[in-house]
């Protein structure tokens, strides 16, 4: 019996498990747990890990197995999970990636979380691609875990479900990549859709609310303060002068439970 927590951050869940309650989680596993019909359902698995230095550790498991380095929504969520459990309060602590160290605060009672998610890496700044037969231009950056940024007029769920995929598997990212549809609001405001890599279309994301805010700043299209709206709500994202970025944002506590043998029974015999 593998106990876990259940937690969204803006429409973007996760399951937060114990390392040691984890212990054998393969791919197929991991598959099998965040399957909406099969499993319980999540984008993605949260591993709580030795901190090998830091205080706490983290790995975050896509749900097609494979594993991203960093997760804005996913820290957020781990943050809440330790404060909920009584090993955190108001102060900021240390959570260690394998992105690279993050730090955090939760903040009312749990109902929000702040993380300094680290500097953002510029790669490549407004290249153009083809893609679907479309002449688009992307940004490559880094924030630990990677991402390409494209502005488009009218970003949609159906363009993200379109072009994510592409984009994600292109030959220009060796490793994949997590996308970004983002259309400029005002200097204060962006809106973006989102394909994950690993994940696919996900309602929210802080890595890539931090990401697609940081490239808007450099290209001058808004100030250092940016509302990030998404499907599943907004994000407040502070841009530093050497691109430190710090994400802020809700979480909410949807359930506790434990995964039944059995479901992984119906694997072997699938």
């Amino acid at each position: 019996m593998i106990a876990f927590e259940k937690y969204h951050g803006l429409g973007n869940d996760y399951l937060v498990v114990d390392e040691v309650a984890g212990r054998g989680l393969d791919e197929p596993a991991v598959r099998r747990i965040c399957d909406r019909s099969l499993g319980v359902g999540s984008d993605g698995i949260l591993l709580r890990v030795g901190g090998e230095g830091a205080p706490f550790g983290l790995r975050i498991l896509n749900p097609d197995g494979s594993e991203a380095e960093k997760s804005g929504n996913g820290l957020r969520i781990f943050a809440r999970y330790l404060y909920d459990r009584g090993e955190v309060g108001d102060e900021e602590f240390a959570v260690r990636t394998p992105g690279g160290d993050v730090r955090c605060r939760v903040l009312d009672g749990g109902r929000a979380v702040r993380v300094e998610m680290g500097r953002v890496t510029f790669h490549v700044t407004q290249e153009p691609i083809e893609v679907a037969g479309r002449s688009l231009r992307y940004s490559a950056v880094s924030i630990g875990n990677p991402h390409c940024v494209v502005f488009v007029d009218d970003p949609s769920e159906a363009l993200a479900r379109e072009l994510g995929p592409l984009l994600e598997r292109d030959s220009r990212f060796p490793n994949r990549t997590n996308v970004q549809l983002v259309e400029v609001v005002d200097r204060h405001a962006i809106r973006i859709e989102i394909w994950e890599r690993g994940a696919g279309h996900t309602l929210a994301s802080g890595s890539s609310s931090c990401a697609a805010a940081a490239v808007a700043h450099r290209l001058g299209y808004v100030d250092a303060r940016v509302e990030v709206r998404m499907p599943g709500g907004s994000l407040a994202v502070e841009i530093g002068p050497d691109f430190d970025v710090v994400q802020q944002g809700p979480v909410v506590h949807v359930a506790s439970g434990t995964l039944d043998p059995e479901a992984f029974e119906a694997q072997a015999r699938a």
